[in-house]
């Protein structure tokens, strides 16, 4: 019997939400992102939108990462398959490390990422994209967030909770947090998109 080509390649991990909201993030990119260059994407996890946004921007040289070596592995699984000219190895970085592997970057990508983490590492991927962007270029955070300290759904004050019992630093974060928090480190907030299932896009530029 044939492998059935619609299964994970042998060590890959699958996300299903990656797969419901990989084309509303990427309608938005396409607008977003720069036509060419080096896109870092900041704690990539399966690897299943780096491969995606990989193959749907062939402009873009795009960089996962990871600071977990599952999902590196998990990474470069779909990246064999894939089997795309522009979608590099994934390197292990944390994004709460004072010092990245990367010298630069053209724009940075964050799909799902400072909700599920402590808030040191939100402010490590903001201070290290205010080191790599080049004036104006972009930094991108995908995910769900609060406005004015309120939830704006329910069901995200459920995964709020949830994220809590895991890991009390984890949770959702207020927009003007962030704001302030980017701004203090050399990004100003340009846009702030509404998406799918209660979640947002906050687009920053690197001031000049």
């Amino acid at each position: 019997m044939s492998e059935d080509a619609d299964a994970p390649p042998p060590g890959a991990l699958v996300a299903p939400a990656a797969a419901r909201n990989r084309d509303p993030i990427l309608s938005v990119l396409r607008r977003v992102l720069p036509p060419a260059g080096l896109v870092l994407e900041v704690a990539s996890g399966t690897g299943e939108h780096a491969v995606h946004m990989a193959r749907a921007l062939p402009g873009a040289t795009w960089l996962p990462s990871d600071p977990d070596p599952q999902a590196r592995t998990s990474i470069a699984a779909w990246r064999a398959r894939a089997g795309l000219p522009n979608l590099e190895p994934p390197i292990a970085l944390d994004a709460a490390a004072p010092n990245w592997p990367v010298a630069r970057a053209d724009a940075v990508v964050s799909i799902n990422m400072i909700h599920i983490a402590p808030w040191e590492a939100g402010l490590g991927l903001m201070a290290g994209a205010g080191r790599l962007l080049p004036p104006g270029g972009p930094l991108v955070l995908y995910g769900p967030f609060n406005l004015e300290g309120r939830f704006t759904a329910p069901s995200n004050a459920e995964f709020d909770a949830s994220l809590k019992a895991r890991d009390p630093r984890f949770g959702i974060r207020d927009v003007a947090e962030v704001r302030a928090a980017a701004a203090a480190r050399g990004l100003s907030l340009a846009e702030r998109i509404e998406m799918p299932a209660n979640n947002m896009i906050l687009v920053f530029h690197r001031d000049a």
